[in-house]
């Protein structure tokens, strides 16, 4: 029986948010899933704004480390990367690219010395990253000079969790291979150092995935709109940044 009426009340709830547009202001729930390091550093400062801005807009954020059926799962829309998005998907890019990078603290580059290749990780106290879709460990990825290089690292504490990752290397437990903007203030302060920069290469940028049946819906186009990744253009003569 659910699955009888679910595609109706899917569609009675759009074509209610439909008549919204003859509001003022759009209104009507807006459901995402997403990565922790996705909400924290980009999709929730940019949605900050629209909770302000339209009262009658509801968000619903779920953190999720895996992929989602978001049509099967009740979901509005996803935020990937660009590589993850499914081809069946409207996509659009809401953030720039980035890249992980390995780091550890001073005290354990002291102690233990400093990596010039990647495959020195091998001798090397790696913090590993369980992949919450396969259940298997993630290689490291590098590339330099158009190689392609994936490591398989070793180490006592293995985590899928960005935030305790750069944690345990703040405590010298071993090298942590996190996203740049969660240890740039660590890096910084000198608090963490930066291993094996030029092997570190740019991933592509958060995407946000959908129907295309949402696209016109206007509390679902007030969200996409705040999250649309605009980049910087040259002006005068000067490059973009």
């Amino acid at each position: 029986m659910r699955k009888t009426l679910a595609p109706r009340v899917t569609e009675i709830e759009e074509e209610i948010a439909a008549l919204m547009e003859f509001r003022n202001k759009p209104a009507g729930s807006v459901r995402i899933t997403l990565s922790h390091h996705a909400l924290t550093q980009l999709i929730w400062p940019k949605l900050r704004s629209v909770l302000h801005d339209y009262p009658d807009i509801r968000l619903e954020l779920s953190v999720d480390a895996g992929f989602r059926d978001i049509v099967e799962d009740g979901f509005d829309a996803g935020i990937r990367l660009g590589e993850s998005v499914e081809h069946d998907m409207i996509a659009l890019r809401v953030g720039p690219d980035w890249r992980l990078v390995a780091v550890a603290s001073p005290a354990y580059v002291a102690a233990r010395g400093r990596p010039e290749h990647p495959q020195d990780l091998l001798a090397h106290d790696c913090i590993n990253r369980r992949l919450a879709t396969v259940g298997a460990l993630y290689p490291w990825e590098f590339g330099k000079d158009g190689k392609e290089l994936r490591v398989r690292v070793e180490g006592r504490l293995t985590l899928n969790d960005d935030p305790t990752m750069v944690a345990a290397a703040l405590e010298s437990v071993g090298i942590a291979y996190v996203p740049e903007d969660m240890v740039a203030a660590h890096l910084e302060c000198g608090a963490l150092m930066l291993l094996l920069d030029d092997w570190s290469p740019q991933f592509a940028g958060y995407h946000i995935y959908y129907p295309s049946r949402h696209q016109n819906l206007p509390a679902f186009k007030a969200v996409v709109n705040a999250l649309r990744h605009h980049t910087p253009r040259s002006v005068a003569g000067q490059p973009s940044g």
